[in-house]
């Protein structure tokens, strides 16, 4: 029997709790509390989530619209409604590889790490293809000290990256796997292929992470004066602090880990979820 708007809603509403009832109200909910207590919340609605609302509403039953609702909710940080808004298009269809990997995604941004593995680990079985699972996956393993691990879900994911941005995030990732791995040699060869090269050339993060990594900037080049938002400030000082990490200087590695777990505001990026892993391992 086909859904009305009406029970779809009803539906979302059980599935979420008061995490909706939050929502409706302009609340921002709390996504994810730190092991010390802080506590970092969502963002207030937009109005492409307004939209995606609407737009399933009418038609609560497209996948499609979906994930185009978990996917404005996550842009607003409302990462615990996207993950059950992501459930709700598993109700429909379970075996559903690109909505596996949106809900895993989003489980790694809680930090529900177990969660998050076996979304993705199922996903990329289901579809190989899609580059989001692999990426994902890859991340997940090398929160988890699977070092070997993510190296391989990141050369399954580099040739597949989508667009130049991502191509340079698996590439970064799969240097640092390998390094942390134990091959560094095998990381260098990599590198030195240029592998980010087939795309046009950006301008992000990553390709700032991957200039130090050859060579071509030092240390202190890494974060400039003009990086102000939270996420690329923790996601530069991570790389910062994994590769003063892979080149033995584990205080330098400490203190931008720290640097990357300070930016309130870049709690979602991986950056400071693994500076958040690296810290514990430290200590």
């Amino acid at each position: 029997m086909k859904l009305t708007s009406l029970t779809f809603v009803a539906g979302l509403a059980i599935a979420l709790g008061p995490v909706l009832v939050a929502d409706q109200v302009g609340a921002q909910s709390i996504q994810y509390k730190s092991p010390a207590g802080v506590e970092y919340r969502s963002l207030p609605d937009t109005e492409a989530l307004t939209t995606a609302k609407a737009a399933l509403a009418a038609d609560p039953r497209n996948v499609a619209k979906v994930i185009d609702l978990g996917v404005a909710q996550s842009g607003a940080r409302q990462f615990r409604e996207a993950i059950a808004t992501f459930t709700r298009g598993l109700e429909i269809e379970p075996n559903n590889a690109l909505l596996l990997r949106w809900r895993g995604h989003r489980y790694l941004s809680v930090r529900e790490f177990d969660k998050a593995r076996a979304d993705l680990t199922r996903g990329s079985t289901i579809d190989p293809s899609i580059y989001g699972n692999w990426y994902h996956l890859g991340i997940i393993q090398y929160i988890a000290g699977e070092f070997a691990a993510a190296a391989a879900s990141f050369t399954k994911a580099q040739p597949i990256a989508p667009d130049p941005g991502e191509l340079a995030g698996s590439t970064d990732w799969l240097w640092m796997s390998l390094n942390r791995a134990g091959r560094g040699a095998e990381a260098k060869a990599m590198l030195d292929r240029k592998p980010e090269s087939r795309l046009p050339p950006i301008d992000n993060a990553y390709t700032r992470r991957l200039q130090l990594y050859r060579g071509e900037i030092g240390p202190e080049k890494v974060i400039t004066p003009a990086d102000t938002d939270e996420v690329q400030i923790a996601t530069l000082a991570y790389g910062l602090g994994n590769w003063y990490l892979v080149n033995g200087d584990k205080a330098k590695a400490r203190e931008s880990f720290e640097r990357s777990v300070k930016t309130a505001g870049g709690w979602p990026g991986f950056g400071f979820i693994v500076s958040e892993v690296e810290l514990r391992r430290l200590r």
